[in-house]
């Protein structure tokens, strides 16, 4: 091979391992960006939508005017699991929760972790829809024992929830849902619809700012 052709060969076989190099760094750094953003919008524990992604998807379908409602529940006595079983236990019985939760056959557009034993499903449809999904999660969660490592955990729910109107903020929605949450906690009644004419409770208000 003459030097000529050498210095060719090398010159290109340069650029494209640069190339190579260059695209290889950009798959990586583009792959820490997606799991980044994953992260941020995902909760750690069951893999489902977190808080801030449920309030993106709310705050859309409100700026749109979709009609949708939003289920609000927690799980009653759960830290009587964590504490007879372990927080690994508990961890594992709030993912199974999730799934649960995602596998339930309705007009459920997000259902997401917000903290603690507490999930929402945001619901597109028609307050019947949202009423309809709350009792159907209720039900789906105490219906039979949860598989868990230890074995089988039986735990039931507490429920609320109510549907958009004209002029609701995000916060609001998160408000009156929560609100009857803690109704149907106090009430003993497991699903509690939230009603127009009835002002959020002191207990509700000011917990979900963000």
């Amino acid at each position: 091979m003459s030097p000529t052709w050498h210095l060719i060969v090398t010159t290109v076989g340069g650029i494209l391992a640069g190339l190579a190099l260059a695209s290889a760094l950009l798959w990586r750094q583009q792959r820490a960006l997606t799991a980044a953003r994953y992260q941020a919008t995902h909760d750690e524990v069951t893999g489902l939508p977190n808080r801030r992604l449920l309030l993106t998807r709310l705050r859309a379908a409100l700026a749109d005017n979709t009609p949708c409602g939003l289920v609000l529940l927690d799980l009653d006595r759960f830290k009587a699991v964590n504490d007879t079983f372990g927080h690994d236990t508990g961890n594992m019985l709030l993912d199974q929760v999730g799934r649960i939760l995602t596998g339930l056959d309705a007009p459920v557009g997000v259902a997401a972790r917000l903290s603690g034993d507490e999930f929402a499903l945001l619901v597109l449809g028609s307050r019947a829809d949202t009423a309809a999904v709350a009792r159907a999660a209720h039900q789906a969660i105490s219906a039979a024992p949860i598989p868990v490592v230890n074995g089988e955990v039986t735990v039931s729910a507490s429920v609320g929830y109510t549907h958009t109107r004209l002029g609701l903020s995000a916060r609001q929605v998160l408000s009156e849902a929560d609100a009857a949450m803690y109704q149907a906690k106090r009430a003993g009644t497991g699903v509690s619809g939230h009603h127009p004419l009835t002002p959020p409770s002191p207990r509700s208000r000011d917990r979900h700012h963000h």
